[in-house]
């Protein structure tokens, strides 16, 4: 019953002790975006009526900033794991896929949400946000980390080289972050592209967060929870799948 926490405890200290580069780069980040959109757009544009867009911004940001972390936990710690070929003590001891899976994704999910109170306390300062719904911040707190962290074990199952995982997360992940209404509204889009925008799970959770500051969102927020749990439970699956049957794992 050990093995489990012991999984858990190594790669929640393997983000850790490198914290300034896992926790405190991706915030200064985040602040970067905000400084720069809000120098850009702030006074000029207005998404929801009684919000400013640097209020707006903010949520949609820290979300960003935690569904990238999130996949960048996973998918980094088992390509380093494959290519330095550490990845057979982690296979060699009597650890079910399940267990491999939740230390992975709790993991994941620990750094996703240090990196997003981070980006909330050092916005502070700047704008404080009122959080009328914190039950709904929570929920698609931990469920886009999920999302994202599982997402994050598959990059890293799949990968052979870190070219590959590069171009997974710059193909994949980061086009369907930035166009998750991260930015703006996906009402100020043509109906065409509103469409192709309810097709990214990624929206659901950056949206149904930002209403658990506002109030308002462009779906509803049960709706996009369903939606943004459903992804999640499609992608635990196929990575328990995946790590059951040891696919380019147990070569």
């Amino acid at each position: 019953m050990t093995g489990l926490p012991t999984l858990l405890y190594k790669e929640v200290l393997r983000f850790w002790k490198v914290s300034f580069q896992t926790v405190a780069a991706p915030v200064l980040t985040t602040l970067l975006y905000l400084l720069v959109f809000a120098h850009a757009l702030a006074g000029r544009l207005e998404v929801f009526p009684g919000v400013s867009y640097v209020q707006f911004l903010i949520p949609g940001l820290a979300m960003m900033a935690m569904l990238q972390n999130s996949f960048a936990n996973s998918s980094s710690s088992l390509i380093q794991s494959k290519i330095t070929g550490n990845i057979v003590f982690i296979l060699l001891p009597p650890l079910s896929a399940g267990e491999i899976f939740a230390a992975y994704l709790l993991a994941s999910m620990v750094r996703g949400l240090v990196v997003g109170i981070g980006v909330f306390a050092a916005t502070l300062w700047m704008v404080p946000l009122p959080v009328p719904n914190p039950l709904w911040v929570l929920a698609f707190a931990f469920v886009g980390c999920g999302m994202l962290g599982t997402l994050g074990i598959i990059a890293g199952i799949w990968s052979e080289k870190f070219d590959q995982l590069a171009a997974f997360q710059n193909f994949l992940v980061m086009p369907l972050t930035f166009l998750a209404g991260v930015f703006y509204s996906i009402q100020s889009l043509p109906p065409f592209w509103q469409a192709i925008s309810r097709l990214n799970p990624f929206f659901y959770a950056i949206d149904g967060f930002r209403y658990g500051f506002f109030g308002r969102s462009d779906m509803p927020p049960a709706t996009s929870l369903a939606f943004a749990t459903a992804a999640f439970a499609a992608l635990s699956w196929l990575t328990l799948r995946l790590l059951r049957r040891g696919y380019k794992l147990r070569h």
